[in-house]
């Protein structure tokens, strides 16, 4: 039985150790370059970009000038995917963060967000404000410059509490990359744009 017990706690230290190395935290040069990728060259140099530092936190890697923050690619997610939002989602966007770390499911972030917007304690942006996202493989990403071949872009633009008939978009899209509106008349509701293919 000790035996047996040895073996398993030894399995388990293995199979930890092995699920740490697989995590490769990439030079912030690198998190950087990817991170910005689905905005506009003209956006690129001057956004807020969050990413991990060695020990795999997720930190600050560099300050921002414009009205854009971008998050570096979830090492410890298969594939690869970044995005940028406009500054006015970030308290909504930051308490997604926190809720993750506490071990809160999308339902569950889903629902706490909600009563916090509607007690006031949370507060969403009053005018419809933009996602940038891009996503691809982990075999179409260098990680030596941050470049991503063979990705996608989708766009997300937050219309709090918009609805269909305040739009004009419908509920569901009937063609590839065509607008249309998720989540009307909540909270989170939000026109989706993409992907393309």
């Amino acid at each position: 039985m000790k035996n047996l017990f040895f073996l398993s706690v030894l399995f388990l230290g293995v199979l930890s150790n092995a699920q740490e190395m697989s995590v490769i935290i990439l030079p912030e040069a690198v998190q950087i370059s990817t991170a910005v990728l689905p905005v506009p060259e003209s956006e690129k140099d001057d956004a807020k970009v969050y990413g991990y530092n060695k020990q795999g936190d997720f930190v600050l890697l560099r300050e921002g000038k414009n009205n854009l923050i971008c998050l570096a690619d979830d090492p410890s997610k298969k594939g690869v995917s970044v995005s940028c939002y406009s500054k006015k989602l970030e308290p909504f966007m930051k308490r997604g963060r926190e809720l993750s770390e506490e071990g809160k499911d999308f339902n569950e972030k889903r629902e706490i967000r909600g009563m916090e917007v509607a007690k006031g304690l949370l507060e969403m942006p009053k005018e419809p404000s933009m996602t940038y996202i891009y996503y691809g493989t982990d075999e179409g990403y260098n990680t030596e410059t941050g470049e991503l071949t063979g990705g996608q872009f989708r766009y997300v633009i937050y219309t709090p509490f918009a609805t269909t008939e305040s739009t004009g978009l419908p509920a569901k899209p009937h063609a590839k990359g065509m607008p249309w509106l998720m989540d009307p008349g909540t909270f989170r509701a939000h026109i989706m744009v993409g992907p393309f293919n």
